[in-house]
Formats: C-alpha cells, sequence, structure tokens
C-alpha cells in the first residue's frame, strides 16, 4: 500500500502529477475525508478541494494526522488556505499562494475559486489569483500601467467566480488581446502544486534515509 496520499483536482492533471509523485491521488477534499486516511500513510497532500459544491474540509481536520507524526503539506488552493491557518501547528506550506495567504496579501477563498468539470477536471473559469499574475505581467509589459492593472483586478474581483476568465479581462480591456494571444499565461497554481510534490518526493526519500540509517545502525542514545 502507497504511504502517500494527495488530494487533487482540476489544478493539475493526474498524469503530469504521476510523472513527478507516486502516490493515491484522490478527489478534492471535503469535510470528513481526512478521518478516512489509512494509518499506514506517512505523508498528505492537499491541493484541491471543494468550496461550495460540499463541506470545506476544516483546519482542525489536519490536527490529528498532525500528531500522529503525518506529515501534511498545502499549496496552490485549498491546501494553501488550509496550510496558511496552520503552518504553525505543524502543515509544510508550500509556493507562492500560500505565503500570499500567510502574509494577508490573499485573504479570501475566492481567490482560488473556480468552476470545473466534475467528470474531466476541465476548468470552465480562472481563478482570480491566476488572473492577477496575468494584469502583473501585462503591467511589466507595459501594455497596461499599474493604476490599470489595479482597476482591473478590483473589476474581477468583483465578478461572481464562475464568470472570470481571461476573455472577461479581455473584454474589460482589448489591449490585452493580442498581448494574451501571443504569451505564455502564467499559472501560479499549477506551478504551485507541482512544487508540492517536488517536496513531498523530497521529504519521502529524507525520511526513507532515515529509516534505513535507523535500522541499521539502531537508535540514537
Amino acid at each position: 500500500m502507497l504511504d502517500t496520499v494527495v488530494y487533487l483536482g482540476p489544478t493539475l492533471s493526474r498524469e503530469v502529477a504521476e510523472k513527478v509523485l507516486t502516490a493515491e491521488y484522490l478527489p478534492p477534499i471535503c469535510r470528513g475525508d481526512l478521518a478516512r486516511v489509512r494509518e499506514e500513510v506517512q505523508f498528505v497532500g492537499i491541493v484541491d478541494g471543494e468550496f461550495y459544491q460540499r463541506l470545506a474540509v476544516s483546519p482542525k481536520e489536519l490536527l490529528p494526522l498532525l500528531k500522529r507524526g503525518v506529515k501534511v503539506f498545502g499549496a496552490s488552493s485549498m491546501g494553501a488556505l488550509r496550510a496558511a491557518e496552520t503552518y504553525h501547528l505543524g502543515t509544510i506550506g508550500i509556493g507562492k499562494i500560500f505565503a500570499m495567504f500567510r502574509d494577508g496579501i490573499l485573504d479570501g477563498d475566492d481567490e482560488v475559486a473556480l468552476v470545473y468539470e466534475p467528470e474531466t477536471y476541465r476548468k470552465l473559469s480562472e481563478p482570480l489569483v491566476n488572473l492577477r499574475c496575468a494584469l502583473d505581467m501585462a503591467a511589466a509589459a507595459k501594455i497596461i500601467d499599474e493604476e490599470e492593472r489595479d482597476r482591473l483586478v478590483l473589476q474581477m474581483k468583483s465578478y461572481y467566480f464562475p464568470e472570470r476568465s481571461h476573455k472577461a479581462l479581455q473584454r474589460l480591456c482589448p489591449a490585452l488581446t493580442s498581448y494574451f494571444r501571443d504569451s505564455v499565461l502564467p499559472d501560479v497554481k499549477r506551478d504551485d502544486a507541482l512544487e508540492l510534490l517536488v517536496a513531498m518526493k523530497n521529504a519521502r526519500v529524507t525520511q526513507r534515509e532515515v529509516t534505513a540509517q535507523i535500522q541499521f545502525y539502531g537508535p540514537l542514545k
């Protein structure tokens, strides 16, 4: 049985994830899922989670795993939110989005929320945090100025999250159309999810090396 579990949905395809980390990949996390984590699991990664469709996982649900020594990693989406709330208790927060929530730069669940097809996890909207990064990129390239960037961020934030997209931004600011078409748009949620998988892989290797040394030399006294 695998000792590693990752809750993953629309942020990153399972096919890509499995090339980085061998794990048991489960659907986006919701209330009660962590109570069913098997005893032999030593590493838990939280990327995606349910926000509005079902009850969200609460911060206190992470505590029993942390108390029994499970290494819990959070990044990108629901994982970043819960890591920012519990990193001082031992959750390992990974990536830019976690840092922005931890430092108070972002303060709303809707920053990472999106709608997607339940069967395929195909995204049907774009999370606000990705749109922020796209606008930062456009401002750095002098396509828009900082005042316009801030105005567009506020406009996107006023939209209900299923209505947020790059096309919606282009309707508000036609100057972005050709720039977005010719550019690789940032996906900070995806990048953070990949960083989480690499961090979990490294932690698992380290843990197994330590275990092997203890078995060979015996416990330190």
